[in-house]
């Protein structure tokens, strides 16, 4: 982003700083989070970019670049626009941050991003990301990044209306470059595991399908998996999140749930199971493993937890006929957005031209196709 695109709206660009956060793609663990399990993701390198400076007002102002508006918002009379729907973000880091003590300056900013916006990446986490950064720094408060990652869940939680987890946006904060992000979603620790970009290129495929049933169903997932672990407790009560129930712990008490809620639970429990197993596969630079258990993930996706669609499908299976493709899933919370495969380095161009022409034949749309790396973390710096 430039200073002048800055100076452009508001007329000086002395001061100007950059807060950037990327997005995500989650390689195995999925809806796992907030049911305080384990998680694989990686940044992208792709980015929420907001150019602010202080205005030492009540007032954020603030001009999307992607949405072609200018709204502000005072920090004293926070209320959700469903007129504007991107400010929400910020308000929501506003409103936890606030409601978390802290005393916050306004600023004005420019944002813009080339996080693709519903495809399941996380440009709403890595814009409430770029924008906890602009608070704090406006504000000169220090918060620890994982208060940072937990404020901003918090945002989407109890302002924007979204009951998620906490990965999108502890990944955006604590990436780095060519690594995944192996993190417990209970105690937020995080390990920093290798991802050999000479073994497999990572792939997303965009369906083009906006996931715009996912708030409503992510909500309604996170309630039945709620009621079918405190099921799960009576029988085992010294468990306190899914990470506890081993799977034979959860086939020996599965009788006790109703179909739903078994499916449910049995995709939380397998798929806890199956990062722990990632883990050990990248560690021991076994790939071939990893793959097979990303299909694993996606079936237990599409069939337990019921959150792909038709399309997710198609691009999952596209991609396992290219036999250069170790692994395929769904990511993200599902019913559209996209999938992720690792892929040979060296057969990249070949998997683009199966999947897009197969894509294009089977339902007439045109697949987004990235070749995504592992990025860095979200940071300010000076424009």
């Amino acid at each position: 982003m430039s200073v002048s695109l800055f100076r452009e709206h508001f007329g000086r660009d002395d001061g100007v700083l950059l807060a950037c956060a990327p997005g995500r793609v989650n390689l195995i663990g999925e809806h796992t989070d907030y049911n305080g399990g384990y998680v694989l993701p990686i940044a992208i390198d792709r980015t929420i970019r907001i150019a602010f400076r202080p205005n030492a007002q009540d007032r954020v102002e603030l001009v999307s670049v992607n949405y072609q508006g200018r709204e502000s918002f005072r920090l004293s009379d926070l209320r959700k626009r469903e007129d504007a729907p991107w400010l929400n973000y910020p308000q929501g880091v506003a409103y936890a941050l606030r409601e978390a003590g802290y005393s916050i300056q306004g600023f004005q900013g420019v944002v813009e991003g080339n996080v693709p916006v519903g495809a399941g990446l996380s440009s709403s986490a890595a814009f409430e990301v770029a924008s906890i950064l602009a608070f704090c720094e406006v504000s000169n408060i220090r918060i620890e990044r994982a208060e940072m990652a937990r404020l901003c869940q918090a945002a989407e939680n109890r302002f924007v209306g979204l009951n998620c987890g906490i990965m999108d946006m502890y990944v955006s904060l604590f990436a780095e470059r060519d690594r995944a992000v192996f993190i417990d979603c209970t105690t937020l620790r995080h390990e920093l595991e290798p991802l050999d970009a000479s073994q497999a290129t990572v792939m997303v495929s965009d369906t083009g399908v906006a996931h715009e049933l996912a708030a409503s169903e992510y909500n309604t997932r996170r309630a039945e998996c709620e009621s079918a672990f405190e099921k799960l407790r009576a029988f085992l009560p010294g468990i306190e999140t899914y990470k506890d129930v081993s799977p034979a712990d959860f086939e020996r008490h599965a009788g006790a749930l109703s179909e739903v809620e078994r499916k449910r639970a049995r995709h939380v429990v397998a798929e806890n199971q199956r990062v722990l197993d990632s883990i050990a596969a990248l560690r021991a630079g076994d790939i071939e493993t990893f793959g097979r258990l990303m299909n694993a993930s996606h079936e237990s996706l599409r069939d337990d937890y019921e959150v792909s669609c038709e399309e997710l499908d198609s691009l999952v299976e596209l991609a396992r006929e290219v036999d250069a493709v170790f692994g395929a899933r769904m990511t993200g919370g599902g019913f559209g957005g996209c999938a992720v495969s690792l892929v040979r380095p060296d057969a990249v161009s070949l998997f683009k031209e199966h999947v897009s022409d197969g894509y294009r034949r089977r339902t007439g749309r045109e697949p987004a196709l990235y070749a995504c790396e592992p990025a860095p973390g979200a940071f300010v710096q000076a424009l």
